[in-house]
């Protein structure tokens, strides 16, 4: 891999800016020039959160241009159509499923958009749809707090990087309290889709 392009978009409490941590830390660790920007909407717990991250032998901007995204990390359904835009026609969307509706849902300001209209949405603009729903899971697994680990797991089993340096990066930003939960996350998270394709 010459240069890697990710975006990863969910909503304030997913873990968002840390599951972008952990993948920085583990282009670094694999000897890439990283960079990555985090981009906070206005209200805390509710609002849209971005973060881009690049691998590269030389990166200079840590914002990927407009048609340049190789794998989106979508930790809410609706948020994966917010910029779509940036994803290469040959991108790998990973979808979080499980939906948190915005205020605007609740005060009929909108309608939030049925699950065939979403995956209509990703498949005109990407090559590869991954769907799970990493936040019931993660809750099996104890907390919902790891379903960005979880997600980031499913992103690594993608990757040709070893799994020793994933869980390197994990151990650096984990809180030490949650470390073992997040591994355990990773671990699922990373077995999902090799899982499913020894099923099928």
């Amino acid at each position: 891999m010459e240069e890697m392009n990710f975006l990863i978009l969910g909503v304030g409490g997913q873990g968002t800016i840390l599951a972008g941590d952990v993948l920085s830390e583990a282009g670094m660790i694999a000897g890439y020039d990283v960079k990555k920007s985090d981009i906070l909407g206005l209200a805390i717990r509710s609002g849209s959160v971005t973060s881009f991250i690049r691998w590269g032998k030389q990166v200079f901007s840590p914002v990927a241009p407009k048609g340049s995204i190789d794998y989106l990390l979508a930790f809410e359904p609706l948020e994966s159509l917010r910029m779509l835009e940036y994803l290469k026609p040959s991108a790998t969307v990973i979808l979080n499923e499980y939906k948190i509706p915005p205020v605007a849902v609740s005060t009929g300001q909108m309608v939030y958009p049925s699950q065939e209209e979403i995956l209509h949405y990703l498949e005109q603009n990407s090559s590869r749809i991954i769907r799970t729903n990493a936040t019931l899971k993660s809750q099996g697994l104890g907390s919902v707090k790891v379903l960005n680990i979880y997600m980031v797991g499913i992103l690594a089993s993608l990757l040709p990087l070893d799994a020793s340096i994933w869980t390197n990066a994990i151990r650096k930003f984990a809180p030490p309290k949650f470390l073992e939960l997040n591994l355990k996350a990773f671990e699922q998270g990373y077995h999902e889709v090799m899982t499913q394709h020894a099923s099928v």
